[in-house]
């Protein structure tokens, strides 16, 4: 592999990535900001002009702090590859390390020290959408010290769950020959496919209370649905959400004999008991379409090429040094490997993003449809514009940002699947 090419295409990637993010965003915040001052006419009887307006201005609130955090990421993604940074970092753990722990715990420190400072770049931007942005827009409910706990206690699942992941990669990749990729994506998969069964019940109650579902009207609702669609669920439950945010959701959780129902409290706030049944249908709809399987076979599939791929990239020296690293190939460059590839395939993967965002949408479609054969059209309809309207959602989004970005269909494209007329509208709202 030849650096010189390599080092060129990744920049290109980088610049041209950048330059398409800007160029959708700025076609975003000058359609949003042109139709900010009426209400569609489509939803004209049914959304108020302030929630409109509200949810132009939280658009172009979120697209102005995106951009900004789009050119600080590249310019530390740059500052990380070609410019030296992970080779510097990696000097300094060897100089500190290696003579007292060995190879793995260097491999491990590193990578251990790179998401640490990753995530201290990334702090200001998190800190500043918390408590300025989504605070202005009356969505944040977490206090600082909320804030910090769950920071602290992602750190410490990290180190406790990551740790021993990554030290099993890495000890695969020095123990298994050529062939090691293949070996270290069945253990990822195992251990991604495990974490799916493992966290409702283990992991998602470190952070948010589960209660089982009070309310026994709409207890019976949900499982005469269920019953309906050919469903079985573990239980019921109300997620503690206002603690940290004022938006609403459901979702339906877990495999075999565990799956589970999982309302947040702001959508039973906020929807009655046909608007929720209506939402739960279509949550049951990814399931009855086989979404979720899909898109679990998908993902395994594309971390098994990502894994054949770095397999080769790793055994070769213009990889390393393309990307800013000096390589001591064929000794311990694994974890340099794994950070390079982490860091150096999102550039060029962008470019397929509005593929994946197009299956998505196609996935929503299904899911509303399936939803409107078991439940009413009119109460999806009516769920979907409170939803629309609590999380200050733009009605009127540039098509071409949508096309490349939105992995649900806008509103009015979704309502107008569900077969509502522009007419109806007004009585959805009741």
């Amino acid at each position: 592999m030849n650096p010189v090419v390599l080092s060129v295409a990744f920049s290109v990637a980088i610049l041209a990535s950048l330059l398409v993010k800007f160029w959708l965003s700025t076609r975003q915040m000058r359609h949003v900001a042109a139709h900010r001052a009426a209400v569609p006419a489509a939803f004209a009887g049914t959304v108020p002009l302030e929630a409109h307006q509200k949810a132009a201005d939280y658009t172009l609130a979120k697209l102005r702090l995106g951009i900004v955090n789009d050119a600080f990421g590249s310019a530390v993604l740059i500052c990380w590859t070609l410019l030296g940074g992970l080779a510097a970092l990696n000097d300094l753990v060897l100089g500190w390390v290696a003579p007292h722990w060995g190879a793995m715990a260097c491999q491990l420190l590193l990578v251990g020290a790179f998401m640490f400072i990753s995530a201290a770049l990334e702090l200001p931007f998190d800190l500043y959408s918390t408590f300025r942005l989504e605070q202005r827009f009356g969505f944040n409910k977490t206090t600082p010290a909320l804030f910090v706990s769950d920071m602290l206690k992602s750190t410490l699942l990290g180190i406790l769950i990551g740790a021993p992941l990554l030290a099993l990669v890495l000890w695969i990749m020095q123990a298994t020959g050529a062939h090691w990729w293949a070996w270290a994506w069945v253990a990822l998969s195992v251990f991604q496919l495990l974490a799916m069964v493992i966290y409702p019940t283990l992991i998602a109650p470190l952070f948010n209370k589960f209660e089982p579902l009070a309310d026994a009207a709409l207890v019976t609702r949900v499982q005469t649905l269920m019953q309906r669609c050919g469903f079985r669920a573990k239980g019921f439950f109300v997620m503690d959400g206002s603690r940290r945010s004022a938006h609403a959701n459901a979702y339906f959780t877990g495999f075999g004999a565990g799956k589970r129902v999982v309302f947040f409290d702001t959508l039973l706030k906020r929807l009655n008991g046909d608007e929720v049944e209506a939402v739960l249908a279509h949550e049951l709809g990814h399931f009855a379409h086989r979404h979720i399987a899909r898109r679990v076979v998908l993902m395994l599939a594309f971390s098994l090429a990502g894994f054949a791929l770095l397999g080769w990239l790793a055994t070769q020296a213009g990889f390393y040094l393309g990307l800013g690293v000096v390589p001591n190939l064929p000794a311990s460059n694994d974890a340099l490997a794994l950070l390079l590839f982490m860091m150096g395939l999102p550039p060029f993967m962008f470019f397929v993003a509005p593929i994946f965002a197009s299956l998505s949408r196609r996935d929503e479609y299904q899911a509303d449809a399936y939803a409107r054969s078991k439940a009413n059209a009119a109460d999806l309809v009516r769920a979907l514009l409170k939803l629309y309207e609590d999380n200050a959602s733009t009605l009127t989004p540039d098509p071409v940002y949508v096309r490349f970005y939105y992995s649900h269909p806008p509103a009015s494209s979704r309502i107008a699947a569900l077969g509502m007329a522009d007419a109806n509208l007004a009585g959805a709202r009741a």
